[in-house]
């Protein structure tokens, strides 16, 4: 029985998840928004969101841990630097997780993941509000 397991086992040994799931979130905050499976994107979320925490903390110590899992510097500074700073008024739910239609190969439900607060989504309302003022 697995009570009280958490975490999915994704059909994969626990080396190769480690593996996808560091990519995963590695490209998540590259890009912002990223095109996955329903049981990965879920996975992902508790990963991303316990990222975030850490760097909206921003000290040291958990610069350090977040670099245990994100070996890229650049992108380990923009997360402190550029997307923290960003999320500072959020508590929690750092992400936002959409369904699409399943895909056409093997009917897999797909999910789009993206940052709440992505700098799109900022530009585009400053852009309305200049719109709306002129």
């Amino acid at each position: 029985m697995r009570h009280r397991k958490a975490g999915r086992k994704l059909g994969r040994t626990s080396s190769h998840r480690k593996a996808l799931l560091r990519n995963l979130v590695r490209a998540l905050f590259e890009h912002e928004r990223i095109k996955t499976t329903e049981a990965k994107g879920k996975e992902l979320i508790s990963l991303a969101n316990r990222l975030m925490s850490l760097a909206k903390r921003g000290d040291l110590r958990a610069r350090r841990q977040v670099a245990e899992l994100i070996t890229d510097k650049e992108l380990i500074s923009k997360l402190f630097n550029d997307i923290a700073p960003r999320l500072t008024e959020r508590r929690s739910g750092y992400t936002r997780l959409r369904r699409l239609s399943p895909r056409p190969g093997d009917a897999a439900s797909l999910v789009l993941i993206e940052l709440v607060e992505r700098r799109e989504e900022k530009e585009k309302g400053k852009r309305k509000k200049k719109e709306k003022k002129s």
